[in-house]
């Protein structure tokens, strides 16, 4: 292992910090046409829209409970809505989902990201980002041409806020296209895309150098700093800074996997549920009301149990497994070449990474700012923030921390040219099960086909693993606001019941572990690791490991918690 890292480090150095200039010149680039943006108001324009929907729609829910129909408001809504067809007329208030083989798409990216790895003739043409990037691009497309010529209802548009675009007779249904495009790249997979990537770049200034002795307590406690971290910098920023010292410490050992594979689970993801910083899911969630703190109160004790019982686990595998396999000249040679851990960089990036923390809690367009009333952050406000952020961390840090880091932007790469792939087909497969999310409850057998939180925390979290864990979660959380179960009171500032949001934040932030496409980060450490010399395993034989070790864990937590 130590020389296939050896060989590869040279390459990461010129490819990762040689692009970093056209990197900043591009955020100065856009943070100048957002200024010529707002001096044209076009931010403030679009925050206005927003804010004037939230109270038309407040306005109307107050008529509505009084008895009043929500079609008379619709019409006399002086903000007309963007793209949005006549209440009047039938198709235009026809949302039916698609029919379940426009799936196939997604199914297909799927595929790909599990079997091309595996196939000899495929597997190096698939390491290209180019190349994955044309297989999620072409299938996005076929997703668009559907919805271009062949959907014959209304889809609900969410950018900038809530409205329904008709189909339109004898030609193509590009207004529908657009609030595809719209739902799925610019309301979802922009805040998502510019989140991981501020976290995964400021982070990378950071180097935790030094090489402690591989054995199972240190390995664990790397492990342990990182799931407590996670919730506070998010998963991204906790793996970016902690994955390389971690590989640093392993690079002795020939047995490193399932360390790389329990770092996954705890630190991409169930570390990460203390904050909605922590995790896509939790944003989103924020994003719709719930309070920024509301995590921290209800989600410690599972998270303490759930990361407790994953890092006794690694202990006891390493130690009497893994660790034991090991041979004699390894371990000699691991523990003459430990070094004490130095910290670079932290007086830049700790106050950064704080920064892409209060812009996320802070510039959301919908919430007023603190102390004020009525004032709204401009739209994408908080996006251009974060990218300035990154531009600063890049062009006043220390390069040569970079270097040391072999920081490189193939693993975010990676993660947005699958990922808006992703977005986009998976739009089909979010409005069927928003369709037939009410159905769930009777398939699973649920009494009189209300759901209870146990079925939400194995729903949510069985299809994060393959759906990706943000939107799964958005979709559940809407099902439970307009189907109340009375499991308990609701959380403030949602109409979702309290135990009922715990299990989907659970499922949603737990289960994304499951799989490599469960969570962004999961694509990023993998590709790290393997960049380090460390033969992870495919698709399927990570998912092999999640069966094995996690889901029995996952078992016992919903047993206890929910």
């Amino acid at each position: 292992m130590n020389a296939t890292a050896t060989s590869i480090a040279p390459m990461s150095h010129s490819s990762g910090h040689g692009s970093s200039a056209p990197v900043v010149t591009s955020i100065v680039a856009l943070v100048l046409a957002y200024a010529v943006a707002l001096a044209l108001g076009l931010p403030q324009h679009g925050t206005q829209l927003i804010v004037d929907h939230m109270a038309h729609d407040s306005h109307a829910d107050t008529h509505d409970s009084a008895g009043e129909q929500h079609e008379e408001h619709t019409q006399t809504d002086p903000h007309a809505e963007p793209h949005a067809a006549s209440p009047g007329e039938a198709a235009a208030l026809d949302t039916t989902a698609p029919p379940f083989y426009t799936v196939i798409p997604f199914v297909m990216l799927l595929g790909a990201i599990a079997i091309f790895p595996l196939v000899p003739s495929i597997e190096h043409w698939w390491e290209s980002n180019t190349n994955r990037f044309k297989v999620a691009a072409s299938l996005g497309v076929l997703t668009l041409l559907y919805y271009a010529f062949m959907h014959p209802y209304a889809v609900d548009g969410h950018w900038p806020f809530h409205y329904v675009a008709a189909p339109t007779s004898g030609s193509a249904n590009w207004d529908i296209v657009l609030a595809i495009l719209g739902n799925a790249l610019i309301s979802e997979f922009i805040p998502f895309i510019v989140l991981l990537f501020s976290l995964y770049t400021i982070s990378g200034g950071i180097r935790i150098g030094g090489d402690l002795r591989a054995n199972p307590m240190t390995n664990a406690s790397f492990i342990a700093a990182g799931g407590l971290l996670a919730s506070f910098i998010g998963t991204t920023g906790a793996a970016m800074v902690l994955i390389r010292p971690l590989l640093e410490t392993n690079k002795e050992r020939q047995h490193v996997v399932h360390t790389v594979v329990f770092f996954i689970f705890v630190v991409c993801n169930c570390g990460g549920c203390l904050l909605p910083i922590g995790d896509p899911p939790l944003f989103l969630g924020y994003l719709h009301g719930v309070s920024f703190t509301w995590t921290m109160h209800a989600l410690w004790q599972p998270w303490l149990l759930c990361n407790g019982l994953l890092i006794g686990m690694y202990l006891l595998l390493d130690q009497l497994v893994y660790y034991r396999r090991e041979t004699i000249a390894d371990i000699y040679r691991d523990i003459t070449h430990t070094t004490r851990l130095r910290f670079e960089g932290l007086a830049l990036n700790v106050p950064l990474l704080l920064g892409v923390v209060l812009a996320v809690a802070l510039l959301d367009p919908t919430k007023t700012l603190p102390g004020t009333d009525n004032v709204h952050p401009w739209m994408f406000s908080r996006e251009v923030v974060q990218l300035a952020l990154v531009a600063i961390a890049l062009h006043f840090g220390c390069k040569s921390i970079r270097e040391r880091n072999s920081f490189n932007y193939h693993a975010i790469i990676e993660v947005a040219a699958l990922f808006c792939g992703i977005f986009v087909c998976m739009q089909p497969a979010l409005q069927i099960l928003g369709q037939y999310g009410g159905e769930l409850g009777r398939l699973v057998g649920a009494e009189g086909g209300k759901m209870a939180p146990i079925h939400y925390y194995w729903l949510t979290g069985g299809l994060s693993s393959v759906l990706d864990n943000a939107p799964t979660y958005l979709v559940f959380f809407k099902s439970a606001e307009a189907s109340p179960g009375g499991f308990g009171p609701l959380v403030p500032g949602t109409n979702v019941e309290h135990p009922v949001l715990v299990a989907i934040s659970l499922g949603a932030v737990f289960m994304g572990a499951l799989t490599y496409i469960g969570n962004g980060p999961n694509f990023m450490v993998r590709a790290i690791a393997e960049k380090a010399g460390v033969k992870m395993p495919s698709f399927f034989g990570y998912v092999g490991y999640s069966c094995v070790f996690l889901l029995p864990i996952l078992a016992f937590v919903a047993w206890q918690m929910i």
